[in-house]
């Protein structure tokens, strides 16, 4: 239920999808409405402010220097669990090869730190974020990008029921049973990292953070209005759905606070 109400909640709530249904409804009632003339300034004002301003970077930010990054010079770690969200499940299954997104360095990460330590575990937890056809599954996708890197089918281990981070903690933790004393690395995209430590915190797992997928540069370069409007729209988009997740998770108790820390 949990899944399926933020689903079609977020179709409607997202910043782009908002302002664009308060644009068209400000426009078609403009003639009999002054009001709607207002509705529909503001609207044109909140998309120029997410495209030609910083303020998408300025969201992103904190979140992405909450947890410091990690070299990969680190004691051999039990495992390593890789978060979904950074292939494309349903275009991979159209086209029948991989399809990965922005967020891809979690997968060439991990990938990197598999050969690093052949002998950790490398878990991938992600089943289909679909609302309607989930027959397609992250998991699967992700088998195959391994593969083609040279990960060895002995090394993996996917779990391809989960469908938000919650169930990504839930399930994963039920697959590999840690016990005391392991150390398990986590690799999620450094704005997602806060609200995935916090999940898997409550629910009693303390991996180490290794946060990967930059959208910020971490300088002064962030207060620059962006080169690219359509990025940072995607961006600030990311960075508002996460500000949510973050308050929604907490208010429902699946985290213990509202911003993680290390």
């Amino acid at each position: 239920m949990f899944f399926n109400v933020s689903k079609i909640v977020w179709l409607f709530a997202s910043p782009l999808h908002f302002l664009l249904i308060c644009l068209i409804v400000g426009l078609l009632l403009a003639p009999r409405w002054r009001r709607a003339r207002a509705l529909a300034l503001a609207a044109t004002a909140g998309l120029a402010l997410m495209a030609f301003s910083p303020v998408s970077a300025m969201l992103l930010r904190p979140l992405e220097d909450r947890f410091p990054s990690r070299s990969e010079t680190m004691a051999p770690p039990k495992g390593i669990i890789v978060l979904g969200g950074a292939v494309d499940e349903r275009i991979a299954a159209a086209r029948g090869q991989v399809a990965t997104n922005e967020a891809a360095e979690r997968m060439t990460a991990a990938a990197a730190l598999a050969r690093l330590y052949p002998q950790a575990k490398l878990v991938f937890s992600g089943g289909s974020g679909a609302l309607v056809d989930d027959s397609a599954k992250e998991a699967d996708v992700a088998r195959k990008l391994w593969r083609e890197l040279g990960v060895p089918d002995s090394q993996m281990v996917f779990e391809d029921r989960s469908r938000n981070t919650f169930e990504n903690a839930v399930y994963t933790k039920a697959l590999v049973k840690p016990r005391k004393g392991e150390d398990w690395l986590l690799i999620t995209s450094a704005y997602h990292m806060p609200r995935a430590m916090g999940i898997f915190r409550a629910l009693g797992m303390e991996p180490i953070a290794f946060p990967v997928d930059y959208r910020t540069y971490g300088d002064s370069n962030d207060f620059r209005p962006p080169a690219e409007g359509t990025l940072a729209v995607r961006n600030f988009e990311t960075a508002a759905r996460e500000w949510v997740g973050l308050l929604v998770y907490r208010l429902t108790g699946k985290t213990d606070s509202f911003l993680p820390a290390p």
